[in-house]
């Protein structure tokens, strides 16, 4: 596959401001992810240091990055 065919992937990262709390509402409120899903998450981040949240287009990833920032996470982009 060729490298622009690849989807992007949103990561977040641990930090330490953020309640887990806080960070499993965020993304059920950005993502509509069920609770459930949203604690798997939010558990990657908190001991795994980091968790893919979502994947698509370029346009798409840097969408919820910005939405993601605004919410006060740490989240970059990557394709791998």
């Amino acid at each position: 596959m060729a490298a622009e065919d690849r989807p992007w992937q949103t990561v977040v990262w641990n930090d330490p401001v953020n309640l887990m709390s806080y960070v499993t509402y965020v993304f059920q409120k950005l993502f509509g992810y069920s609770r459930d899903h949203a604690t798997k998450l939010m558990l990657d981040v908190h001991h795994k240091g980091r968790a893919i949240v979502s994947s698509g287009s370029k346009e798409k990833v840097e969408g919820d990055v910005t939405r993601l920032h605004a919410a006060g996470l740490w989240a970059t982009m990557e394709q791998p």
